[in-house]
């Protein structure tokens, strides 16, 4: 049986903020997993002009429960004035969805 899981791509400007931004989701348990997929060069439309650059793309899974807080996290700490933030759902592997959703609960510590 699958089980419910989030994605979330964002576009970073540098591998250092793509590192930083991974630290804070997986302290904060936002996240059971962020991977950097590497440097991409994006071409886009920006204040009027047809830009261009390298950046670093991140692709965030977490669980249902979390994706509004994961969202707000990283809007809030994104380099970029419009930071690119993508979130679709999908259906993970019982054994995989079940990990996302346990390592995404928040931790009372004592």
């Amino acid at each position: 049986m699958n089980v419910p899981v989030v994605l979330m791509l964002t576009t970073l400007p540098d591998a250092e903020s793509a590192n930083a931004l991974a630290q804070g989701i997986l302290e904060a348990r936002l996240a059971a997993c962020v991977t950097k997929l590497g440097a991409v060069e994006s071409h886009y439309h920006w204040k009027d002009a047809v830009e261009s650059s390298q950046e670093v793309q991140v692709l965030i899974k977490t669980s249902v429960a979390r994706v509004d807080e994961l969202q707000q996290f990283v809007a809030q700490r994104h380099p970029y004035e419009t930071p690119e933030i993508l979130v679709w759902q999908a259906e993970a592997s019982s054994r995989y969805g079940q990990w996302v959703n346990a390592e995404t609960q928040r931790r009372i510590h004592v």
